[in-house]
């Protein structure tokens, strides 16, 4: 099992108050005073009658410096230790904010991952969640009415009673699996950003809120770019059917915007054909010119790059006229392109191929949305548009709900422009 939660025994029976986990992140955290903002938030979801535990990330910044810490000290650092420095983050930031609630007259208590505990695979850096055992915190909700301020992105290997981190942005997984756990009614994931947008603001000005967004878009939209939410908490979200609520801790505590709902496919009344226009900046294009068309080559060059733990996204073949020879295009991430490079180039002679060129200058721009399900050409709408803005495009991959065109980085925001206009995500 992996990033799986399993509640306690107190679950079982019906509860006097419906529960809430809410979520903070880095700059929501930052300070003092943004953590007593953070606390008005809390109570008044308590004033209304919820049972509540809060995921908090470290301050912002903070994770940062003790990953360079760590490196500063040793370049090839123990992961074990490394994880036991960087959780300390969280660890500040969960007593800080215990001790700010208690100020304001409010029951609370701080929790690290293995208090709870949170259990993981041994995977230090990346871990999983196995099981939580959230039969603790709601027997406090009940005895206590005391709120749980849980130290996100942590857990603890059974096995070896390690603390075990879970990778960055790990924290909104560890709040939707808590929510999970504990029967929660939804998971609010609080940021600094007021819900999930057609596109990127930043990019299009007139980029909208998205009221509700499907599981399945979201995951596209997190794994395609979108940095609202971590990819791995989508997941736990749509196996555990937790309603997630993607909202904005700077707005009025008492006033707060409603957010954008991650929900169920069938929570949502019509979908869009297209829902947004995703972009990813971290690509690099590799092409291996003249390999042998034969069984087993596609085996030399992928099985390598995946034992090194390279991620490879779109694959394009190009059989030669002889059909004795093809190209081969792929994608990694930029930061892993001078580590493929070499791990090809080193198997060339058991590969075969005549010579690899790559480029870093590339982007990826995804178009999102259920609604492709039920309609033909979306794509071919898209080729079109782009074409009559002079955007070639290097590869393209499919799936049922979502296409994705490598570029020229230096059209990114034309791209982003033109798709976001074409299926008309600028209208009200």
């Amino acid at each position: 099992m992996s990033d799986v939660a399993n509640s306690g025994s107190p679950l079982s029976g019906a509860a006097a108050r419906p529960r809430l986990v809410m979520k903070f992140g880095g700059t929501s955290v930052a300070n003092i005073e943004r953590i007593r903002n953070v606390a008005r938030h809390v109570k008044r979801e308590i004033e209304a009658g919820f049972d509540v535990a809060v995921v908090v990330s470290a301050m912002s910044g903070k994770t940062n410096e003790l990953v360079a810490w760590c490196k500063e000290a040793s370049p090839l650092h123990d992961a074990r230790e490394y994880d036991a420095v960087v959780a300390s983050g969280e660890q500040v930031t969960s007593g800080l904010l215990a001790i700010v609630l208690q100020d304001m007259g409010v029951q609370a208590r701080s929790w690290q991952g293995w208090q709870i505990p949170i259990l993981t695979d041994q995977a230090h850096g990346s871990a999983r969640i196995e099981s939580i055992d959230g039969s603790e915190i709601v027997k406090r909700f009940s005895e206590r009415s005391e709120v749980a301020v849980v130290a996100g992105f942590q857990g603890m290997h059974k096995a070896t009673g390690r603390i075990a981190t879970l990778g960055r942005g790990g924290s909104d997984t560890s709040a939707v699996a808590l929510a999970a756990a504990i029967g929660a009614a939804r998971c609010d994931i609080y940021t600094d950003v007021d819900g999930v947008y057609t596109t990127d603001p930043r990019i299009v000005p007139k980029a909208r809120r998205l009221e509700k967004v499907a599981f399945e878009e979201m995951l596209e939209m997190a794994s395609l770019g979108a940095k609202v939410l971590q990819v791995r908490s989508v997941e736990v979200a749509m196996v555990h059917k937790v309603p997630t609520y993607v909202r904005s801790s700077f707005d009025d505590p008492a006033h707060p915007q409603s957010g954008t709902l991650i929900c169920a496919e069938e929570d949502i009344m019509e979908a869009q054909v297209v829902t947004g226009i995703a972009f990813s900046r971290d690509e690099a294009q590799i092409t291996l010119r003249r390999v042998a068309d034969k069984p087993g080559v596609a085996a030399a060059i992928f099985v390598p790059l995946a034992d090194a733990n390279i991620n490879v996204d779109m694959i394009i073949q190009v059989v030669s006229d002889d059909q004795a020879s093809t190209d081969i295009t792929f994608t990694v991430p930029s930061a892993d392109y001078d580590r493929a490079r070499a791990i090809l180039e080193k198997a060339s002679s058991t590969i075969g191929f005549a010579s690899v060129t790559g480029a870093t200058d590339v982007v990826k721009v995804s178009a999102i949305g259920i609604g492709m399900r039920s309609h033909a050409g979306v794509a071919a709408r898209a080729f079109k548009a782009l074409s009559e803005k002079g955007i070639n495009i290097r590869a393209i991959t499919t799936s049922e709900i979502k296409f994705s065109v490598l570029i020229d980085a230096a059209y990114t925001e034309l791209a982003v422009r033109t798709l976001h206009s074409l299926y008309g995500l600028d209208k009200a």
